[in-house]
């Protein structure tokens, strides 16, 4: 019989799950969040925007296509842990070039299996998402009480920003698809590689900035549109890209924001932001686009959310006219979009790249498209009228 190094999830409430070690062996920290897709695990642990979690998938059955070089959406895994219920014992899958504990060992990744995820999914939908830490090989063997003191001393997610440990250190540029519309600037607070190369298939040269990137940097590259990225983290403690996202509005260049994008967005506004009891987090999110009534099913991965009116319109605290909610999430009536209705910008709360995941919502990319173009032709018909 195969011997199993021991592992424990414990929760800051002092909650105990006993498992099997899963990647590297170790002690990690985290918050215990649980993400609901069935495919698409590769994608989720490569997500800047799962930095600093300890993430509890849903799918009983984890790792049987094992990774690959193709479906990562950065450079590494990013999730602090692991937890999954059943790890698949081969790789049945032509892509694969590994297998996914070999990858999560290879990169340091602690994780723990064989844990009775649904009851733990349910804990964490009852109690709310809170702090863990996983203990596997011989810190498995720590005595409890310390094992949860430690746990307690972690840092809570509400405060922390995590978007300086995500992002690119240096801005690099993806050529546009085709014929070229101009530049488009993408603030990476956690961007994923599928996003970049939607907006180049739209037909910009998409120039890649860190989340530290000054609103002069931005305008120096006369950019046609801004676009802020997913990424982990509180947006209230995002003071500085806030600020530079009020410039960007200032000077009407259209912009258009996505998950940690869209709070930043609502905060620019003047309007508040707050943590989530547990969050969305997978590819099945049901949202309705109030503009048509057309129910879209979205991958998300968010915390936190807007606090706002989801009906009428919205008078922007911090000047920038009439705000309206776009999107409202059907499982819990969560602010899903903003859209400026006196400045060109708007912003979800989802991911429309979606790997993995629905492509229901790849249409606005084309939106934030024709935004830009509409911006365009309007300055040059009031510049014409001018002279």
């Amino acid at each position: 019989m195969p011997v199993f190094d021991p592992a424990i999830l414990v929760l800051e409430d002092g909650t105990r799950f006993t498992g099997r070690a899963y990647g590297a062996r170790g002690t990690t920290f985290g918050e215990a969040v649980f993400a609901t897709g069935m495919t698409g695990y590769q994608e989720t642990l490569t997500d800047p925007s799962y930095a600093g979690q300890i993430v509890i998938q849903t799918a009983p059955h984890i790792g049987n296509t094992g990774v690959n070089d193709v479906d990562n959406e950065s450079s590494r895994i990013w999730v602090a842990g692991y937890v999954v219920r059943e790890p698949s014992r081969i790789v049945s899958n032509w892509r694969a070039t590994s297998s996914l504990n070999d990858e999560l060992v290879r990169q340091h990744i602690v994780g723990i299996s064989h844990v009775d995820t649904r009851a733990l999914t349910r804990h964490l939908r009852d109690k709310g998402a809170q702090r863990a830490g996983i203990f596997s090989g011989a810190d498995a063997d720590l005595d409890a009480s310390e094992q949860l003191a430690q746990v307690q001393r972690s840092p809570r997610m509400a405060g922390l920003n995590l978007s300086g440990q995500v992002t690119t250190p240096e801005e690099y540029v993806v050529p546009a698809v085709g014929e070229s519309l101009g530049n488009l600037v993408v603030v990476d607070l956690g961007v994923k590689r599928a996003t970049v190369r939607k907006l180049s298939e739209q037909g910009f040269d998409v120039h890649v900035l860190p989340y530290s990137a000054t609103f002069e940097q931005i305008v120096a590259l006369q950019p046609a549109g801004v676009f802020f990225s997913n990424g982990p983290g509180d947006p209230a403690a995002s003071r500085e890209v806030i600020s530079t996202l009020s410039q960007v509005l200032a000077q009407r260049i259209p912009f258009f924001g996505i998950c940690f994008g869209n709070q930043l967005l609502g905060r620019a506004l003047g309007l508040d932001t707050y943590k989530l009891p547990f969050g969305h987090r997978g590819i099945n999110q049901p949202v309705l686009d109030k503009a048509t009534g057309r129910v879209e099913i979205t991958a998300q991965n968010h915390g936190f959310a807007v606090k706002a009116d989801t009906e009428g319109v919205i008078d922007s605290p911090s000047g920038f006219g009439r705000v309206e909610v776009s999107h409202v999430g059907l499982n819990d009536q969560v602010v899903e979009g903003l859209n400026c209705l006196d400045i060109p910008a708007f912003s979800v709360q989802y991911h429309p790249e979606a790997t993995a995941g629905p492509h229901d919502s790849d249409y606005l990319f084309t939106r934030f498209k024709d935004l830009i173009v509409a911006t365009r032709e309007g300055a040059a018909t009031t510049e014409g009228a001018a002279n």
